[in-house]
């Protein structure tokens, strides 16, 4: 006889839960995962037919994903987002900000350049909103010191990725830290990375859909020993997953056109809070500053 799993008592254990168990669960369970962590107050406020609807299953896949976690049922699962939410008075989700958003523009025609200009701005706006509410004071200190802790770091982003990426190894040199720019030109991945160690970072960029030079990297990285963060729009993505730290961002899409705004304001508050932390510490005296033996890291 199976025992039933305890279930978790907090939404926040919960969300710890489905990461452990993510890559355990069947595809359909997984893509409910995936909806459950981006979207915590539309599980808390909606239906279990509007859920289903969003997330692209039946209600009874939803039920079923509630019961592996050890609820008798989904409204037991959504009593939790539920609690939390009330306790944290928070307001309207973003994903149903967006929604309504998205509604009215996608409703109307496309006008004059200052429509379609006010239209990316709004959505942008949301976008950078909704990023100081995922990417917490924990994680943004978290990733600079991984930054500061290793000698060289390498930087990659394919696609879409790619400038966010670019401005983050460009920053980077601006402010004297040893960074290598995995530009894959010529299909030189591999050999762009054949160095990495256990004593660097690499830094990868990518979103859905992800590509797979991005994929690959980081499994590379991590045989290899180096310390991975990943800046991507899911914590369950497959850059995600295997990493370190990830820092979650979720980007506009206006008329169908995907933004990289809250990107950008992340890759620069990232780099500056670097800086700012290099020169503090180049500031004190040599005495006091922390020897790095990477040995007993």
């Amino acid at each position: 006889m199976t025992d039933t799993p305890t279930p978790p008592a907090t939404a926040e254990e919960l969300r710890a839960a489905i990461l452990e168990r993510y890559e355990s669960l069947s595809k359909r369970l997984q893509q409910i995962a995936r909806y459950v962590l981006d979207e915590p107050n539309a599980v808390a406020l909606e239906t279990l037919a509007v859920l289903a609807d969003r997330s692209g299953v039946q209600p009874s896949a939803i039920v079923r994903f509630a019961k592996t976690f050890g609820y008798d049922g989904a409204t037991q699962m959504q009593r939790l987002f539920r609690d939390g939410l009330l306790s944290g008075a928070a307001a309207l989700g973003y994903s149903e900000r967006v929604r309504q958003f998205s509604e009215t523009v996608d409703g109307s025609a496309v006008g004059d350049p200052a429509q379609v200009l006010a239209e990316f701005i709004e959505g942008n706006t949301l976008a950078l909103q909704n990023l100081s509410e995922i990417v917490s004071a924990k994680d943004m200190a978290a990733a600079v010191a991984m930054i500061d802790k290793a000698d060289t770091v390498y930087v990659a982003g394919f696609r879409r990725s790619f400038p966010v990426a670019a401005y983050i190894a460009y920053s980077l040199h601006q402010v004297d830290k040893k960074t290598l720019f995995v530009d894959s030109v010529g299909g030189m991945t591999r050999q762009q990375v054949h160095a990495i160690s256990d004593r660097d970072l690499l830094i990868a960029v990518s979103y859905h859909p992800y590509a797979e030079e991005a994929v690959q990297l980081i499994e590379d990285a991590v045989d290899r020993g180096a310390a991975v963060l990943s800046i991507s729009d899911s914590l369950v993505s497959p850059v995600a997953k295997p990493a370190d730290l990830v820092l979650q961002v979720r980007e506009a899409e206006i008329r169908k056109f995907r933004s990289l705004s809250a990107s950008m304001c992340l890759a620069q508050a990232l780099v500056i809070s670097y800086a700012f932390a290099a020169s503090q510490t180049e500031k004190r005296p040599s005495a006091l500053r922390p020897a790095r033996n990477r040995a007993t890291e």
